[in-house]
């Protein structure tokens, strides 16, 4: 009996360390996850979700945006538990004795680091498991200031896009302020810019999963929002500029889609019914400012058939992602079109908040009746 229930330690101590080396230590591929995290990660999230849709807004976001942090020290703690119970099975099975006394023996060396007295084997498994409980705790150290510091730098990037493009971001806010200038030097630059942070973030969130929990500091602004809206851009203008005009635009949309690929296949989400962001009506007011601002601009209804193409590589994930972590899509144009497009800033489109989450007035009936829906 105690020779099986030692051999079922080792069993348990084995699946903790591959599942932290794997979590903590291994940039891995996208398919390459740990399996108790993410079931984990999916075991807290969809009730915890479940419970936002009965909260008030302001409420409900707060509620969501505790469930990153939270989850990282419920992952912890079950490792370290999974760890200390291992360790006291594999001593029981191996030195007999009370197994609750060993159990708590266990659970005092792996947090302390004393080699407990005893047999020869007893002090082996100590020291066997006081180091591991120092390498948890230094790899832990090494690795909350990696997942801060990629939240951090994420977070600067949406809310610089918001001086830019609107709180929520607009993608043809952005197009006003670059094309209908005529500053297609900025745009090239915008999009060289949003290629590479579009890279990091992918690298950021399939090597920590967890960040795609991690919510952005102001309501009226998230990650996938500011993703979303600078493929929408690029998509525009690969649909509308003539071929190689803005090559940026190509490369852009490339690296945006597939990160939102990439995403959706990290949590094993299946594409989404794409809801329509983007009326004709909305397309050919896009479209005037594309007109305008070149000689050259590909034909109008090629122009729609070649974006309606384009949108169909990534706005499925873009959907699922939404769905699946509870956050909004952007909108093409503002609420106030006809007024807002230019006018980057405090209470542009979206649900109707500012840069600090404060309601905008005449917007809040609207975000009301839309959250509401089932």
């Amino acid at each position: 009996m105690r020779v099986v229930v030692g051999i079922v330690g080792v069993a348990l101590i084995l699946v903790m360390l591959s599942e932290f080396f794997v979590a903590f230590l291994l940039p891995r591929r996208v398919r390459r996850d740990p399996r108790i995290a993410r079931g984990l990660s999916r075991l807290l999230w969809l009730p915890w979700r479940a419970l936002s849709r009965r909260l008030p807004t302001a409420t409900a976001d707060t509620w969501l945006g505790f469930f990153g942090p939270f989850a990282l020290l419920f992952q912890l703690i079950v490792w370290t538990l999974g760890l200390m119970v291992g360790y006291g099975l594999l001593e029981w099975g191996t030195v007999g004795g009370a197994f609750g006394g060993r159990l708590l023996s266990s659970s005092g060396v792996f947090l302390s680091a004393e080699s407990p007295s005893g047999s020869t084997a007893a002090h082996l498994i100590g020291l066997l498991e006081a180091a591991t409980g120092v390498g948890v705790v230094f790899i832990v150290i090494g690795y909350l200031p990696a997942v801060y510091s990629s939240f951090s730098q994420r977070e600067t990037a949406v809310s610089q896009l918001a001086t830019r493009a609107g709180s929520p971001p607009a993608a043809g806010v952005l197009l006003n302020q670059a094309i209908g200038r005529q500053q297609w030097e900025e745009l090239k630059r915008e999009l060289g810019a949003w290629e590479e942070w579009a890279a990091e973030l992918m690298e950021t969130h399939l090597s920590y999963p967890l960040l795609g929990f991690y919510r952005s500091q102001h309501v009226n602004q998230n990650w996938l929002a500011a993703l979303t809206a600078m493929v929408d851009v690029a998509a525009f203008v690969k649909a509308t500029a003539p071929q190689g005009k803005v090559v940026a635009a190509d490369v852009t949309f490339a690296i945006g889609r597939h990160a939102l690929a990439d995403l959706a296949l990290q949590f094993r989400l299946a594409p989404g019914a794409v809801q329509e962001r983007l009326s004709r009506d909305d397309f050919d007011h896009l479209y005037t400012i594309v007109e305008a601002a070149t000689d050259d601009s590909v034909d109008r209804e090629c122009a729609h058939m070649r974006l309606r193409e384009l949108r169909q590589e990534y706005e499925p994930n873009a959907e699922a992602l939404g769905r699946f972590f509870a956050l909004d899509l952007p909108r093409w144009l503002p609420a106030d079109r006809r007024e807002s497009v230019g006018k980057p800033g405090v209470g542009v489109g979206g649900y109707g908040r500012d840069l600090v989450g404060q309601p905008s007035g005449r917007k809040v009936r609207e975000r009301d009746s839309l959250e509401d829906r089932p």
